[in-house]
């Protein structure tokens, strides 16, 4: 008989065309990741809410693309200390009450920065909100590695769905109030409606257990057989290709309305919208991504999605219109939609929470430093140029996939 640890492997790791066998869902783990797919929706909600209003926010405090891409800076540098810190936390409280602590801060952190009249103030405000959504998205991804281990099948990209879903409503209700409701109205009304979700979702989550294996027995097998001493190295390696993917969530988020609206001359309704159609995207190749998983494995998953947001992104920088620049993001988001969820759960099973964490500062340090760079490169170029640097990293992202497919990913060549 296999053991058990070898099946998980299979099923998280490895290429699982063969595997349609599952387990029944206890309750108590039903309502464990129902709260915790709550927590992912509303932290994806709650980013959109921030971002689609940045034009405004820009516009208010008189900032320079470069000065924004450095207040934007305040994201980067809060999220990242943070998230060098929580795998601690999470092993010393646990991960799912960090998951609440910071799901009742994020919504707080978000209200902030519409009261900023200048570039300097916004910076300092942003290191709140970015301390709070680094320390969220860690924990809660490394809940959910755990939930992957228990549930036996590979359903992390399920909750990153969730996060897609929550930002496109997010986008869409932003685009929705824009020309209705002030910056500091919209974010105040996003800080209650996520302090009663949050408050709400807390309690199932933090109720029952979920069985884990010990820390002994992961680090002892993975779908490539004994990692020895070099887990941590193949963690950094995942860690950069979420970089690298990441770096393209980060950048569309932050600049893709005002790509629309300066360089092709949209209104602020369509240029909301297209964060829309890119979160839309990733929404539906997520909620497919466990199929996925399971047909072609995270290799082929990693390499394929990679290359199609190559693709997708060439043609959202540089297309002449505005429908073509649209096609641009879908396809872009289609390529990134499970790349970066992989390379986290790949992390958490070779290397525990500390993996989670590693792979998770990388990943969400590209999604966060994503935007200021696209910054200064607009302001040396264009922004058309700029985000062309999306393309070359989602490019890199499916060469260095495909480069370890078997040591970090489980794979034959």
């Amino acid at each position: 008989m296999p053991s058990l640890n070898k099946i998980r492997s299979a099923l998280a790791g490895g290429r699982g065309a063969g595997v349609r066998a599952h387990a029944p869902l206890a309750p108590g783990l039903r309502r464990i990741r129902t709260a915790l797919t709550v927590f992912f929706a509303l932290d994806g909600f709650l980013f959109a809410g921030w971002v689609v209003r940045i034009p405004a926010v820009k516009e208010q405090t008189g900032a320079s693309a470069s000065a924004l891409g450095l207040a934007l800076l305040g994201v980067s540098a809060g999220a990242v200390a943070t998230m060098l810190l929580i795998g601690q936390l999470c092993r010393r409280i646990g991960s799912r009450r960090v998951t609440v602590l910071a799901g009742l801060l994020l919504p707080l952190g978000v209200a902030l920065p519409p009261l900023t009249h200048s570039a300097l103030a916004l910076g300092l405000v942003l290191l709140v909100f970015g301390a709070a959504y680094g320390g969220l998205n860690v924990a809660m991804n490394a809940v959910a590695v755990d939930l992957v281990a228990a549930l036996r099948r590979p359903v992390m990209p399920s909750f990153h769905a969730a996060f897609s879903l929550g930002g496109m409503l997010g986008a869409g209700l932003g685009g929705l109030v824009a020309g209705s409701l002030s910056p500091t109205r919209h974010l105040l009304l996003l800080t209650a409606v996520g302090l009663v979700v949050a408050a709400a979702a807390a309690r199932p989550l933090l109720r029952g257990a979920i069985p884990a294996p010990g820390p002994a027995a992961e680090a002892e097998e993975s779908p490539s057989g004994p990692v020895g001493g070099r887990p941590y190295a193949l963690v950094a390696v995942l860690g950069l290709i979420a970089l690298c993917t990441a770096y393209g969530e980060g950048a569309l988020a932050d600049w893709s309305a005002l790509h629309l609206t300066d360089d092709l001359g949209a209104g602020a309704g369509v240029a909301a919208a297209g964060y829309s159609v890119f979160a839309l995207a990733m929404t539906a190749g997520r909620l497919a991504g466990t199929t996925l998983l399971e047909r072609l494995g995270p290799a082929r998953t990693l390499v394929g999605g990679g290359a199609a947001a190559a693709v997708g992104m060439v043609a959202g920088a540089l297309a002449p219109s505005v429908p073509l620049v649209l096609a641009g993001f879908v396809l872009t988001g289609f390529g990134l939609a499970n790349v970066f969820p992989v390379a986290i759960a790949r992390a958490g099973a070779l290397a525990g929470p500390s993996g989670v964490a590693g792979a998770s500062t990388l990943g969400y340090g590209g999604m966060l430093l994503g935007p200021v760079a696209i910054g200064f490169l607009a302001d040396w170029f264009s922004l058309t140029s700029a985000l062309t640097s999306v393309a070359l990293l989602a490019a890199v992202a499916a060469l260095v996939a495909a480069a370890v497919r078997r040591s970090a990913l489980g794979e034959a060549p």
